[in-house]
């Protein structure tokens, strides 16, 4: 009987080296993960560093040379000061809204798009959402290549708009 009890000790501090092999193999390759993944992201390109931007309200800074010939635009600087990762402006649409010339459908070929409502009211029409009447206050975001158009708006709207990058496509579709 003493020998089984010896076996059964032997086979015991067997399988706890063979268990303990095994972690540090586990160990290991998980250290190699880990190192690899650190060294990618070393690899990645860094940005340019940002800079402050800042921006005062002055009327002659909105100007009439940006995507759309309703509106008139007042860059804020962030482009510029973010290198193209990012673009804000405030949108004056230019009164009375024609819709024959407003409501075209199109979409942006953007990362991020958000639109706030900082005087008046807009109405837009989006898909997979409808028509929505925005107010004073209210915000939205548009998905990427989200088809959507403005419907109409009232003499004095102002919007904020932030979009990244700041350069992007936009295409018109047919109605």
């Amino acid at each position: 009987m003493a020998k089984k009890t010896k076996s059964r000790s032997a086979a015991q501090a067997a399988v706890k080296k063979r268990s303990g092999a095994k972690a540090a193999a586990r160990s290991s390759a998980r250290k190699a993960v880990k190192a690899k993944a650190r060294t990618v992201a070393a690899k990645k390109p860094a940005r340019p560093k940002q800079r402050i931007a800042i921006s005062h309200h002055r009327d002659e800074d909105f100007k009439a040379d940006g995507l759309r010939a309703y509106a008139k635009y007042r860059d804020l600087g962030i482009a510029d000061a973010t290198h193209g990762l990012a673009q804000a402006h405030v949108i004056r649409l230019q009164g009375p809204c024609n819709p024959d010339e407003v409501s075209k459908l199109h979409f942006h070929d953007v990362e991020f798009q958000m639109v706030y409502v900082l005087k008046g009211w807009v109405k837009t029409y989006m898909e997979g959402q409808g028509e929505t009447l925005m107010k004073e206050g209210s915000a939205w975001t548009q998905p990427p290549k989200i088809k959507h158009m403005i419907l109409d708006y009232s003499d004095d709207v102002e919007l904020l708009e932030v979009i990244l990058p700041a350069e992007f496509k936009t295409v018109e579709l047919k109605a």
